[in-house]
């Protein structure tokens, strides 16, 4: 039996990457577990993998930019699973480059699939995670760099998601729902591009992360992710948790 046997989870952006590692490790940990992703062929590959584990899973297209795709892709969660007990908020569009450079459409992409998406979805799961449920946001260390040249509207849309998490946090804990960020520095396929591409400034940055490396998807951040929504966490909320290897000061 494992810490989340029971448990149904909702894992947004699953098909590849960090989403991914979080779905495999949740289901891991005994969840039945819903991914989803704007590409129905990717997300159906990445839960055919998991399912083979032995995990129950379920893949379903779902574009987060969009209203009424969240609100189908909540309802069938319920109704195949019979409940819903954990959010995981991963989707984000990357609107990287300097303010001359990201365009509005680029910005407002980014705030669609982040931090609109975020809440709501949190609102859509809230009566559902009553009494017991967890939420676990994404957003990102990059907002945390002294020098946010070319990060500043990707670090602006992850710091909405963060006050939307705390406020939740405050607002809902009440509903026993806990609900708690993550800031991951993950081996995902952009870290990945970047590795391949642009290898002298991907080692620079590497060299500043304590633990000089890059986190495993699942491994490292998918393992923590199923930790913090167990009861094993059950007082932690609120809280922004950076899972990178020590790179990031919140202090």
């Amino acid at each position: 039996m494992g810490k989340l046997s029971g448990r149904v989870a909702l894992v947004t952006g699953a098909g590849q990457g960090v989403g991914k590692g979080i779905a495999s490790a949740l289901a891991q940990e005994g969840a039945a577990v819903v991914l989803t992703g704007r590409t129905l062929a990717k997300v159906q590959q990445a839960a055919a993998a998991i399912g083979a584990q032995g995990g129950r899973v379920l893949a379903l297209e779902c574009n987060v930019k969009e209203a009424v795709s969240l609100e189908r892709c909540v309802a069938e969660t319920v109704r195949q699973f019979g409940g819903l007990n954990i959010l995981v908020n991963n989707a984000q569009e990357v609107p990287l480059g300097t303010l001359a450079e990201v365009t509005e459409h680029a910005f407002a992409a980014g705030w669609e699939s982040g931090p609109l998406a975020t809440f709501r979805l949190m609102k859509l799961c809230h009566p559902h995670l009553r009494n017991g449920g967890c939420i676990v946001n994404l957003a990102s260390p990059a907002a945390m760099r002294w020098d946010a040249s070319g990060y500043g509207v990707y670090a602006a849309v992850k710091e909405a998601i963060r006050s939307l998490t705390r406020a939740a946090a405050c607002e809902w804990a009440k509903d026993g729902i806990r609900t708690n960020a993550i800031l991951p520095l993950a081996n995902s396929p952009g870290m990945e591009w970047w590795t391949r591409e642009r290898p002298a400034e991907a080692a620079a940055f590497i060299a500043t992360v304590p633990m000089q490396r890059v986190g495993d998807c699942e491994a490292d951040i998918g393992r923590f992710v199923a930790t913090l929504c167990s009861d094993d966490c059950r007082y932690v909320n609120g809280q922004s948790i950076a899972v990178d290897g020590g790179q990031a000061y919140l202090g």
